[in-house]
């Protein structure tokens, strides 16, 4: 079995990339801006093109205190209800330093459950509350695998919070995912961008 390498030892010293390695990074796919918006909706662009896809949130901003929230359609379906099975932890830390914890989230987490999943919790309204974060979601064009992912999201909650919320898990399906839906869990998306991106850095093991 032949193996690829890169043509010198030194990182900083590569020239070139062998033909068994596919590069090139991000590749932006979409921008979606809210304006008193109930949802924002992928519904192009994840397809078998790219093995990973990344959603990033700028300044999310609620119409009124809320949990912000994803769900997605497989290939065919509607109604943005497939079933997720996730876990959810989150660490938070007041400006006064009154409180502080990490704690596992069980009224967060899903069990087979078709619900939106929350990925931002308890996003205040305040002029200067949001959140920010990511979400990794894994070969969503799999016809053999579940569909992973992952997010990250910092909360500024209560006027005095900080929230960092991590969420995980998979959705039950080996059908292709094809559309994403994004919402609060009350009320409207006030403000925020989200940017989707395909990742094509990847090694090419079948090449090799």
């Amino acid at each position: 079995m032949a193996l690829n390498f890169a043509n010198n030892n030194s990182l900083s010293a590569i020239t070139a990339i062998p033909s068994g390695i596919s590069g090139g990074g991000l590749n932006l796919i979409s921008t979606q801006t809210a304006s008193s918006s109930a949802n924002l909706s992928f519904t192009s662009g994840i397809n078998s093109t790219y093995k990973e896809y990344i959603f990033k949130f700028y300044n999310i901003h609620p119409s009124t205190t809320a949990n912000f929230t994803f769900q997605v359609n497989a290939s065919g379906q509607t109604g943005f209800n497939e079933t997720i099975t996730s876990s959810v932890f989150r660490a938070q830390h007041t400006e006064s330093g009154s409180t502080a914890s990490l704690d596992y989230k069980t009224n967060l987490d899903q069990a087979q459950g078709t619900s939106y999943q929350v990925i931002g919790e308890q996003i205040s309204a305040g002029s200067d509350e949001s959140c920010s974060g990511k979400l990794h979601l894994f070969e969503p064009s799999s016809d053999t695998f579940v569909k992973h992912f992952m997010t990250n999201f910092s909360g500024y909650v209560d006027g005095t919070t900080s929230h960092n919320n991590f969420t995980a898990g998979y959705i039950n399906t080996t059908s292709a995912i094809t559309e994403i839906d994004f919402k609060m869990s009350s009320g409207n998306i006030d403000s925020g961008v989200i940017i989707m991106y395909g990742v094509s850095w990847y090694i090419q093991l079948n090449k090799l």
